[in-house]
């Protein structure tokens, strides 16, 4: 367990037989190697890179779990040819971002920090110049899904006008209205808040044209991912007041441990709010998160469930009744495998008494439930087929 994972994931675990190790921070190099080196499951969050050098030298590995919302930390294509599950929380911290992103479109439209930093300084400015209500202003949001969405039913809360923009259709909440194209809403919108994923799609979608585009003085707050935004453009745009203000949580380059040093061009922007990738960083959300991917792994170990896994396909069946005994089984998507292990079960004499299969096109994985036998042979024989990925059995 990496990066100070929340603690309310070891009793889930350690009630399912783990022994837990904790690292405070995240782990590179010879130290991820020998962490790696005595794991069955792993638990990380965004720091820690996972890339297919590293899990090809250890493909003991049966799990990673996520405790965060994002998995681009981590080679999903590598851990799947491994036939290792990964999970994470992609909801749990919904609402933290959520209130986050609003408060911040209150202090960004007030000038709290700058007014706070001038007292800091020692400087006393009363002034109402450039403050503002957000009540009746329009906040732009690109990406209305789970944190978007709740965006907008705060927003609306404090009286403000809400449009919205994202590549699929989506249900507007409230009195939420759509717009067709990115361009259309910033050219909308008093403040523009990011809510999209990590893909080559995303990266640097708000650059020096989209800026641009901006009404003059308007608001930028990227609480999504790093990639996003080009934050030289975006220094540039706030030092020249072309944009008003900025709150950005999230950046191209991090620090991969805590009191690590950090620079970035936004640094030198006083009408910027800068924090260090809290925007689901409360007790509660770290808690649900910790909860959840525990419980995912725990599902996944104890009986094969891959419900929830981001990686392999998802197969679940019912928790194993005593005496039987679960094959689990991940193999290359080839034809032939299912009827070869029927045909080795079948003439040993064991019946199948559920089966649930699921592929995707390169990989495939299969439950079996059976009466428990003593046979290892056949287990031997079952692993040792030429498409084999990862067998392991769970006994009732």
């Amino acid at each position: 367990m990496l990066e100070s994972i929340h603690g309310a994931a070891d009793p889930i675990l350690t009630q399912a037989g783990f022994k837990i190790v904790r690292h405070k921070g995240s782990l590179e190099g010879e130290a991820l190697e020998s962490a790696l080196a005595v794991a069955t499951l792993i638990g990380i969050r965004s720091k820690t890179d996972l890339r297919s050098e590293t899990l090809r030298r250890h493909p003991h590995l049966a799990a990673i779990g996520c405790f965060c919302i994002g998995t681009n930390q981590v080679d999903l294509a590598a851990a799947e040819a491994n036939g290792c599950a990964v999970f994470n929380s992609p909801f749990s911290n919904t609402r933290s971002v959520a209130e986050m992103t609003v408060a911040e479109a209150v202090c960004l439209f007030r000038r709290l920090f700058e007014k706070s930093g001038q007292l800091h300084g020692g400087r006393w400015d009363k002034s109402a110049a450039n403050s503002h209500e957000v009540r009746g202003r329009t906040l732009g949001i690109v990406g209305y899904g789970h944190i978007g969405s709740q965006v907008s039913v705060l927003a609306e809360s404090l009286g403000m006008r809400v449009i919205f923009f994202d590549i699929a259709r989506k249900l507007p909440l409230g009195n939420a209205q759509s717009r067709p194209s990115l361009d259309t809403l910033l050219a909308e919108a008093d403040c523009v808040t990011l809510h999209v994923p990590e893909t080559p799609q995303t990266a640097g979608m708000i650059g020096a044209r989209e800026l641009a585009k901006m009404k003059p003085g308007a608001m930028l707050i990227n609480n999504a991912r790093g990639s996003v935004v080009d934050v030289d453009a975006l220094a540039a745009a706030l030092k020249s007041g072309r944009v008003g203000g900025a709150a950005i949580d999230v950046f191209p380059s991090e620090p991969a441990s805590a009191g690590d040093s950090f620079r970035s061009p936004l640094c030198d922007c006083p009408t910027a709010i800068l924090t260090p990738h809290i925007g689901g960083s409360t007790e509660e959300a770290q808690e649900s998160i910790a909860v959840e991917v525990a419980e995912k792994l725990v599902e996944f170990w104890s009986h094969g469930s891959t419900e929830s896994s981001v990686n392999l396909p998802q197969v679940d069946l019912p928790i194993l009744r005593e005496g039987q005994l679960r094959i689990l089984h991940v193999h290359r998507n080839v034809p032939g495998v299912l009827g070869t292990m029927h045909t080795l079960l079948a003439k040993a004499g064991i019946n199948i008494n559920a089966e649930y299969l699921q592929s995707n096109p390169r990989t495939s994985y299969v439950i079996l439930d059976v009466e428990r036998f003593d046979d290892h042979r056949l287990l031997d024989a079952v692993a040792a087929m030429p498409a084999t990925i990862r067998m392991r059995t769970v006994a009732g």
